[in-house]
């Protein structure tokens, strides 16, 4: 614990925050190589550290993976490094590494067989053809009122979205005299497939047709609908611009935002595309020769959980370390009014973001966070004080229907969304309530906030968490892997308000816990589980997700058990691993496509579980 605290308090930066790397797969990575190509930027320096990290992570077949026990590896991770190769100019199609990538890519079906956003990717840069896109750019004018409108999708969806639509409008595209020839990774029948797609040949069809009738009702001509769908688009699009330039602090929008911008007519040197490009060159993160674009920063998530695993493990809310953390902290509560006020009208802003450049897209996992950290420091400064209850309040007003709480908005949960004809609709479309949002809100309610059984709100979110554990006695988590995070956060949740010990629930989900302990002590799930919605093991442990566990089982026993120590010993020896177990994504983006590894987690959960551990049973070293 000494040696977690120590390297902690050096990591801190000099405003108070934590400044870890964000860590997604290669992705973002390619996408900024292809983008600075197209757009003629030629940073050579950038262009030659994000290649290397791509060739590091090339697999002996050929392939990219997303994680480390993927199969043989990702159809489109692996057309999107061959692509930004290509296009470095740092590599050949002869290149021995160049025909293994090409090899696989072929042998499973061809470029035709990648995800949706890998072939807008390669729409938007003249290397696929647009298909008929599913949604028609009207659906923005629908009102509110209307069954299904854009605004039920939820805020990460609409801003992916709305750039989409805008260049899918015109098929537009851009093409250089540098641009790679793919035209090798099609194979005769997904040639076929192509141009023969009937994109409404699905049960949304009648879904589309009603958006369809509803636009045609519009007292507007057709030509005067359609141009104001494509305007309204682009206003929603701008007035979601960060002060660093991105689009919603993500990379993901912001790439697609440029060709948007572009296919509305925009120069290359417009001020908002050159803002925009900075704004993603200040996303990377370096180590020695190799850079990675992260999609986002995760600062104030990090700040928020170093600070408060500081405090449990001893630390005092008046030591320089927790002071400077709580003033960053307080200097990103956001306090204007975003997308997350148009299904929770009553509640001023209030709320945290999950990045240092995010000003307007507050979540309550990130706002539970940050009230954890600066609980105690809240009764000697009115200040702080005034902010907590604020937030506090903010969390309370975000409850959604069903008792659970959500991401980033209240009630976007419509199921007819869940069924796009796309890969990943189901967790990408809406927000519902979850396991891991509802648990982790209600421990900062039972354990920072005096919430208990009798309160109305904590009793509906229990019923949810109650109805919504599987047969075997876990729980899904969304947001990391999988069952294991899931779990964990229920039932610190459930034992934080008051729910004893020896309710049915709790018994059932301490079985499956001991039943998955790996024999070295530790615990391990794999990212698969996440695709294929059931538990899957990793066949190792996580530094992590141990400490998930570890913390899970300290919050329902009243004593130390053998399963608790060998746990405890593990997360001890963990210390001193360095290798890909301590590099394995554990946060959850998009499943199947988008996993995190969060730099950061090998110091504060380990440091949280021994800490608990300690603080409840004491040391027995």
């Amino acid at each position: 614990m000494n040696r977690l605290i120590t390297l902690l308090k050096q990591e801190q930066s000099q405003d108070g925050s934590w400044r870890y790397c964000f860590e997604g797969g290669i992705m973002t990575d390619a996408y900024m190589i292809i983008l600075l190509r197209t757009l003629k930027v030629n940073d050579e320096q950038l262009i030659q550290k994000l290649s290397e990290r791509i060739l590091y992570r090339q697999e002996v077949n050929g392939a990219w993976k997303l994680y480390h026990d993927e199969e043989d590896g990702n159809l489109s991770a692996t057309i999107e490094a061959y692509y930004a190769l290509l296009y470095s100019g740092l590599r050949r199609p002869m290149d021995k590494n160049m025909q293994a990538a090409k090899a696989y890519i072929l042998s499973k079906g061809g470029i035709h067989q990648a995800g949706l956003l890998t072939k807008t990717m390669l729409a938007l840069t003249g290397q696929y053809p647009w298909p008929n896109f599913f949604v028609p750019v009207e659906i923005i004018l629908l009102p509110r009122t209307f069954p299904v409108n854009f605004f039920d999708f939820v805020g990460y969806a609409r801003v992916h979205m709305a750039p989409i639509l805008l260049a899918a409008d015109r098929k537009f595209f851009v093409k250089t005299k540098l641009s790679p020839d793919l035209s090798e990774l099609f194979t005769q029948n997904s040639f076929r497939t192509v141009f023969n797609r009937q994109d409404l040949d699905h049960p949304f069809h009648s879904f589309l047709r009603s958006i369809t009738d509803a636009i045609q009702n519009l007292s507007y001509l057709p030509h005067q609908v359609h141009n104001l769908a494509l305007q309204r688009t682009e206003q929603f699009m701008r007035e979601r611009i960060e002060p660093d330039g991105t689009l919603y602090s993500y990379f993901s929008a912001t790439f697609l935002m440029i060709f948007a911008l572009l296919a509305r007519g925009y120069s290359v040197r417009d001020p908002l595309i050159i803002q925009a490009v900075k704004g993603l060159k200040r996303l990377t993160c370096s180590s020695h020769f190799m850079a990675h674009v992260q999609n986002c920063t995760s600062t104030v998530w990090d700040t928020a959980l170093i600070s408060y695993s500081l405090q449990e493990a001893g630390l005092s809310p008046e030591n320089p370390v927790i002071q400077k953390a709580a003033g960053y902290l307080l200097s990103r509560q956001q306090m204007k009014y975003g997308d997350w006020s148009i299904h929770n009208t009553s509640a001023p802003p209030s709320g945290w973001g999950f990045s240092d450049i995010n000003t307007m897209n507050p979540d309550v996992d990130d706002t539970t966070a940050s009230l954890r950290a600066l609980r105690a420091i809240t009764s000697k400064n009115p200040g702080y004080h005034q902010a907590w209850q604020r937030g506090m309040q903010w969390v309370l007003s975000m409850q959604n229907a069903d008792g659970g709480w959500p991401a980033f908005e209240k009630n976007t949960d419509k199921e007819v969304l869940t069924m796009l004809p796309i890969e990943g609709a189901d967790s990408v479309s809406t927000d519902p309530s979850t396991a891991d949002l509802t648990g982790r809100t209600l421990e900062f309610l039972g354990n920072h906030a005096g919430f208990t059984l009798r309160d109305g709100q904590i009793q509906r979110a229990l019923q949810w968490l109650l109805k919504n554990q599987e047969s075997d006695g876990s729980w899904y988590g969304r947001w990391g892997i999988s069952y294991i995070y899931g779990t964990w956060a229920a039932l610190t949740g459930m034992r934080a308000v008051g729910v004893p010990a020896n309710h049915a629930a709790i018994p059932k989900a301490v079985q499956w816990i001991l039943s998955i302990q790996n024999q070295d002590g530790g615990w391990g799930e794999s990212c698969k589980s996440d695709i294929v919605k059931h538990y899957v093991a990793l066949g190792s442990s996580t530094p992590s997700q141990s400490a998930w566990m570890v913390d899970a089982l300290i919050a329902v026993s009243t004593k130390s058990t053998p399963a608790i120590e060998h746990g405890i010993r593990y997360l001890i020896e963990s210390g001193q691993l360095h290798d890909w177990k301590v590099s394995y994504p554990t946060g959850a983006g998009l499943p199947g496509g988008f996993y995190i590894h969060y730099h950061s987690y090998q110091y504060i959960w380990p440091l949280l579980a021994l800490s608990h551990y300690k603080n409840k049973f004491g040391n027995p070293f």
